[in-house]
């Protein structure tokens, strides 16, 4: 049965990814690899919300169990009953990886929360943000980058790498969901003898 074998090698894919998710997030709570700018709150929000966490993450993680089980139960019936658990699954990694998705490219585009001596003195903001509609996304123009933030050291360098990857792993789970999908609704009408070209009608 191919469908029980892709959903399979589908959360097997899934594992490796959620788990680099999960170490990037947690990254990005430690700028400069200290503790004491998350005590203190002055960590991007995005990286606080944690979604690399606990959606593209754990949630994911929960889902690709969810592909690699199988019942030891034989029949049209069961295979199609556990072709639908899967759809569930499936929608929830979806979601979850696409939260997370968004996120990442907010905190990505909106630049990090940084000590930055303005006209006003030092002042934790976020002084790489847009501040007008049009205007040139600091991502373009590195030469920005090392003057903005007087500490964390490196911090815009450091939520760059990491939101990336975070936007990128998301998005892996994003395309492997999609394509799961379809396997299991071709699964759930077609039935286990899809890959044998004998199609059993729902």
């Amino acid at each position: 049965m191919c469908v029980a074998q892709c959903s399979r090698c589908v959360g097997i894919a899934l594992i490796p990814i959620a788990s680099m998710c999960m170490v990037a997030n947690v990254l990005l709570l430690f700028p400069d690899m200290k503790y004491h700018y998350l005590m203190e709150n002055n960590v991007t929000k995005e990286a606080v919300w944690c979604s690399g966490i606990w959606a593209s993450g754990f949630l994911v993680l929960i889902s690709a169990r969810g592909f690699t089980s199988q019942s030891e139960k034989k029949g049209c019936c069961y295979f199609r009953a556990e072709m639908l658990c899967k759809l569930w699954y499936t929608c929830l990694a979806l979601v979850a990886a696409g939260f997370c998705f968004m996120v990442s490219g907010t905190g990505l585009a909106q630049g990090p929360l940084c000590l930055h001596n303005g006209t006003e003195g030092l002042k934790w903001e976020r002084p790489l943000k847009q501040v007008k509609s049009g205007e040139k996304l600091y991502l373009y123009e590195p030469e920005r980058w090392a003057s903005a933030c007087v500490e964390p050291r490196g911090v815009v360098t450091w939520n760059i790498v990491l939101f990336s990857v975070l936007m990128a792993a998301s998005g892996l789970e994003l395309i492997f969901c999609a394509v799961h999908l379809l396997t299991a609704i071709l699964g759930v009408i077609c039935g286990p003898s899809f890959c044998k070209n004998k199609v059993v009608p729902a």
